[in-house]
């Protein structure tokens, strides 16, 4: 987990996803503090960036996406982003899997069963219309509009249960 001074935070906040992406942390180009290793954005390939981005930001809640230079980026609660970027080639199927509170998990759901999106209890997609309950927790899985396997759980597994 990083820590950055509360005022940097701020500042870093009011100025969105663009200030983190260049590193404008209190005026330090790239210094946070007390750094481990952490995921902080990857790109999704897609065919139609507006329609992908609504997709993921619609059935998990998020807000709407942000333009950052060519790409469109949802923003999860932890900072990581998912940056769409439209593409004319093959487009290799990607999994992404997100750690939902039970009340997130409750509504993404609804809006999944509400838009009548196939979903699945398993990877192998052979348990349909089915909710696991690996590690005490609750999951699901779910295909966006390029095919990306999605992916929400209640519990990171291996958390016991």
């Amino acid at each position: 987990m990083y820590r950055v001074r509360s005022r940097c935070q701020v500042i870093s906040r009011r100025l969105g996803q663009s200030a983190r992406r260049v590193g404008l942390f209190c005026g330090t180009v790239g210094r946070i503090t007390n750094v481990s290793v952490q995921l902080n954005h990857t790109i999704v390939a897609c065919r139609d960036q507006q329609r992908s981005a609504a997709f993921l930001a619609g059935v998990l809640g998020l807000p709407p996406a942000t333009r950052f230079g060519h790409f469109l980026v949802v923003e999860a609660d932890n900072g990581v982003s998912l940056d769409f970027a439209e593409t004319s080639g093959p487009i290799t199927s990607q999994h992404y899997a997100f750690l939902l509170g039970e009340a997130e998990f409750d509504a993404a759901y609804e809006r999944i069963r509400d838009q009548e999106v196939p979903y699945w209890a398993d990877p192998g997609r052979t348990r349909p219309t089915t909710i696991n309950q690996r590690d005490g927790g609750r999951g699901l899985y779910f295909e966006d509009p390029d095919g990306h396997l999605l992916e929400i759980i209640t519990r990171p597994y291996g958390s016991g249960g």
